[in-house]
């Protein structure tokens, strides 16, 4: 179907009214960061009639009309031919799969989201790689086939974008996907590098401190306490703030320690509901509250057209308050209603939360914002890999900062899953936490990654009882169970492998970690040491734990990922590399330098 030519136009134009929203959206960002943007940087399969790939003056084009025959009839004509001769019969039916395979994203979703601060400075990373007859017309250019190809009956397809970009001329600069693709490669090393520091110390701290484990419970199985839930709904005033939560009060004769549940952004109050039904069944109140501005509600507002923004700077101060409020009110229907009264010790009191959830936890057990270091580090760098920094910088719209006071002294521990906290925390204020803290990590997290959100943040902590959890191959969304409340369905490659033993680990993690800081009972530390951890974690999800971590700190190339990470020489020397094999490459073509403006760079 072709679009008239004046919504083609307009759809290149610079809308005048931007959508004033001060916030990227994670769910959406990762999956067009890991389901689309991946395949148009790293595979040469983009252009209008033709693509070009260009390396100074090195060029060689393909005709899409040959990609789509290919695509659609398993076609290779004598230009891919040149190509394909090269690629194992794997690579060539996945170039199919990523050429027809639709994006779960409708039209309004993708305009939404491109139109957010997130995807604009994603649509400008991008632009610098691909490059329409202008620099303009690369990024409206991309923006506007995204938004046509998802209009097309077919969906948002690769094949589809390639169809709607607007330009007679489009090329991929390869000196610029170079650089960013050693960007990446150079952030992804530092991880793994931190990765096989803890892997190393874990083994250590198994080997050297390994307690025998008397009375063992299998954390497998549930608990034996009975329980019942109860939603309630919460109208704090002061904030104009309505909101519900549901609760799990287990059947004893005694009041129970509570245990909150924060959810992530975009999420809502189902997304752990394993959990709260697990640490109900083992004599925990568990109190689960809905962030209403930060919800999958509000996500759903953004995406249908309803709502200018996914969230609001505000959310860093009302969902801590959502959580303070909530005790509050337990205490006061403890004390007026009968199914409460003698059920909960809310002196005793842990909170565990999931990304933004994370950030909400951290900030309950003492860590205050940290503007200094917001002054400082926001905007985020434009080559960024970090995406969370986005969210993160949303709090230099935010007054004075005497104003905020989002601890809460009965909180007795904290567990912060995938939390993000790089720069709204920080060192200054994540080291005066006093209360033990459990931070959980994922290798494959792109949304907050490990190294930058998890792994350097743990060592800042200065509290006597700190762990750090890693959940190898783990990513962002593994933990979070699947709810019928979803907004945008979650590929399964995205949630990546067996979600069900990553959703295990958080319970053999928290049920111990609560028991012994939160209930008291000494007895389950046994069960907070490298080799029990060791001896319960499994493939393809390997887990580690330690307590203690040394990132040698004073050499910043591990810690710090920035554009300029590559000097004059090594960038010469990829050049170098780079004209070598494709002048072979292009001698195997047969094809007259000549025509190819085959001169060195």
């Amino acid at each position: 179907m072709t679009q008239p030519r004046g919504i083609r136009a307009f759809l290149i134009q610079n809308r005048k009214s931007k959508i004033q929203n001060r916030i990227g959206w994670f769910s959406g960002a990762f999956l067009i960061t890991t389901c689309l943007i991946p395949t148009i940087i790293s595979r040469p399969v983009l252009g209008a009639e033709r693509l070009t790939l260009s390396y100074g003056l090195l060029e060689r084009s393909i005709s899409v009309q040959s990609l789509e025959d290919y695509a659609r009839t398993g076609k290779i004509d004598d230009e891919l031919a040149a190509y394909f001769q090269y690629a194992p019969k794997e690579r060539l039916e996945q170039i199919k799969q990523i050429l027809l395979t639709p994006i779960p994203l409708n039209v309004v979703q993708v305009s939404q989201f491109l139109y957010t601060p997130i995807g604009e400075r994603l649509l400008e990373n991008l632009a610098t790689v691909i490059e329409g007859e202008t620099r303009a017309t690369g990024l409206y250019g991309i923006r506007a086939a995204l938004i046509l190809a998802a209009a097309e009956p077919e969906g948002l397809t690769l094949l589809n974008v390639l169809r709607k970009f607007p330009s007679s001329r489009l090329s991929i600069n390869l000196a610029r996907a170079l650089q960013l693709a050693n960007l990446a490669q150079s952030f992804l090393n530092q991880t793994q590098q931190a990765i096989a520091l803890i892997q190393k110390e874990a083994n250590q701290e198994a080997t050297t401190a390994s307690p025998e484990i008397s009375n063992t419970i299998n954390l497998l199985q549930p608990g034996s306490y009975q329980w019942q839930k109860q939603t309630i709904n919460l109208n704090d005033q002061s904030r104009d703030r309505i909101y519900p939560a549901d609760i799990y009060l287990p059947q004893a004769s005694q009041p129970r320690p509570v245990i909150v549940i924060s959810h992530g952004l975009g999420s809502d109050r189902t997304s752990f509901v394993y959990l709260a039904e697990y640490l109900a069944s083992y004599g925990f109140v568990v109190a689960v509250p809905e962030h209403p501005g930060s919800n999958a509600q509000q996500l759903q507002a953004l995406l249908s057209g309803r709502a200018a923004d996914i969230t609001s700077p505000r959310e860093f101060i009302d969902r801590p308050l959502d959580v303070r409020y909530l005790l509050d009110e337990l205490a006061r229907r403890s004390r007026s209603e009968a199914a409460f009264q003698g059920q909960l010790n809310l002196e005793q009191v842990g909170v565990i939360g999931q990304s933004f959830g994370g950030y909400t936890a951290l900030a309950l057990a003492g860590a205050p914002i940290n503007f200094s270091q917001i002054q400082q580090s926001c905007p985020p760098p434009q080559d960024t890999l970090n995406v969370s920094l986005l969210l993160q910088c949303l709090t230099a719209e935010l007054s004075l900062p005497e104003e905020y006071d989002l601890s809460d002294s009965r909180i007795k521990a904290a567990i912060a899953i995938n939390p993000i906290n790089s720069i709204v925390l920080g060192k200054d204020s994540l080291s005066q936490i006093k209360i033990p803290v459990m931070i959980v990590s994922s290798s494959n997290d792109t949304a907050a990654p490990a190294l930058p959100e998890q792994i350097q943040p743990f060592t800042w902590l200065t509290t006597a009882n700190k762990y750090l959890a890693l959940i190898s191959g783990g990513t962002h969304f593994s933990t979070i169970a699947e709810s019928s409340n979803s907004v945008i369905p979650v590929p399964e490659q995205v949630i990546g492998p067996n979600p069900a033993l990553a959703q295990r680990y958080v319970k053999f993690l928290s049920l111990p970690f609560f028991q012994s800081y939160v209930g008291n009972q000494s007895s389950y530390l046994t069960y907070l040491n490298a080799d029990y951890i060791n001896r319960i974690s499994q493939q393809p999800l390997p887990l580690s734990l330690v307590r203690s971590l040394n990132l040698k700190t004073d050499n910043t190339s591990l810690l710090q990922v920035t554009a300029d990470i590559e000097t004059e020489e090594t960038l010469r020397s990829v050049k170098n590399s780079f004209f070598e094999k494709s002048t072979t490459l292009l001698e195997s073509f047969e094809v007259p330098c000549g025509t190819l403006l085959c001169r060195r760079p």
